[in-house]
């Protein structure tokens, strides 16, 4: 995936070649325009490709695909490989693929319609189902269910894990009576996005093994979202800003930990001296443990600047922002 970033000062002559290996991974655009589609916007008025897609066996017949929400998209399609699988409504942003084979590889891709139109292919995810066995025993249930809400429209679920006499192969979360996520079993977290303030919700939790055998549901968790969100359950936390000098100039360099999300988060803005300065959209796996980025400042030392990010969430809004840091040019560097 290529792109061509766009500094938020001008660069000297020799900066293009060193974005040039940077944009192997990343995608940077500038930030004219922060209104609906950041840096994934298609060509034409089509939708962009989906971001953060994510393919996971559910079970040895079915594979859980997720992806983040698009600007625009009026439906999405699910591909296994060239076959169209599932289209789902703009509002879903995940699906489940059935009667698949056990022991078995797939590649799975999604697209955003729009108008009538089909935006680009996201990324090919791959996940492979496990070998099917002979079991007519269905886990026990999840126990220890608990739930807090993350801001006005999100909520962390924990459980301990369920026993099953072939294994767990996942986790299914429910949202009053219908199916909003899906966690590896190995997992006992889930963060369910999307969520609307002021409202009260229920969530349940059951495991699945890899014969499709569902657990009964664990106990209920009903919690309420509040109805004003100072984003910092959605903000990228750990900022830190430094000055070097390169190139002939002085670049500031970035680092922070993304926020916990249901889904990738594939793309973040940042902000320079109270304005947007650069979009930075991931083409490849986004880091979840820590992000790193660096841009030009100018030429002159001595000045300095506030400096913040925030991240779009994988229900397609943006979260909060962090916390801000001054960095001097000259300084440390």
């Amino acid at each position: 995936m290529r792109g061509v970033p766009v500094p938020a000062v001008p660069a000297p002559a020799s900066l293009p070649r060193r974005w040039a290996l940077l944009c192997g991974t990343l995608v940077l655009v500038t930030s004219c325009g922060w209104g609906a589609g950041g840096g994934d916007e298609g060509s034409g008025g089509l939708p962009g490709a989906p971001t953060g897609v994510t393919a996971e066996a559910g079970s040895a017949t079915t594979v859980h695909v997720m992806w983040n929400a698009v600007d625009g998209a009026e439906a999405y399609e699910v591909y296994r490989g060239g076959t169209l699988e599932k289209e789902v409504p703009a509002s879903d942003r995940m699906v489940d693929v059935t009667r698949l084979h056990p022991s078995t590889a797939y590649a799975f891709t999604v697209r955003a319609r729009a108008d009538g139109g089909l935006g680009p292919r996201s990324r090919e995810v791959r996940a492979s189902t496990p070998a099917a066995v002979a079991d007519d025993s269905a886990p026990t249930r999840p126990g220890d269910v608990h739930g807090r809400v993350a801001g006005s429209r999100a909520v962390q679920l924990t459980w301990s894990a369920a026993t099953d006499d072939r294994g767990v192969v996942s986790y299914d979360v429910h949202q009053g009576g219908t199916k909003v996520h899906s966690v590896g079993g190995g997992q006992t977290a889930a963060v369910v996005t999307g969520l609307r303030p002021g409202t009260r919700y229920a969530f349940t939790v059951r495991a699945r093994d890899a014969a499709d055998n569902v657990s009964a549901a664990g106990a209920v968790v009903r919690l309420t979202t509040p109805g004003a969100d100072d984003g910092r359950a959605t903000a990228p936390t750990g900022l830190r800003a430094s000055s070097r000098h390169a190139d002939g100039g002085y670049h500031i360099d970035l680092t922070w930990v993304p926020p916990r999300t249901d889904g990738e988060v594939t793309e973040y803005q940042i902000q320079l001296d109270g304005r947007p300065a650069t979009s930075l959209v991931y083409g490849g796996d986004a880091p979840r443990e820590r992000a790193e980025y660096s841009f030009y400042a100018g030429r002159e030392a001595g000045v300095t600047h506030r400096v913040r990010v925030r991240a779009r969430l994988s229900d397609g809004t943006w979260g909060g922002f962090s916390a801000e840091r001054e960095v001097t040019t000259g300084e440390g560097g």
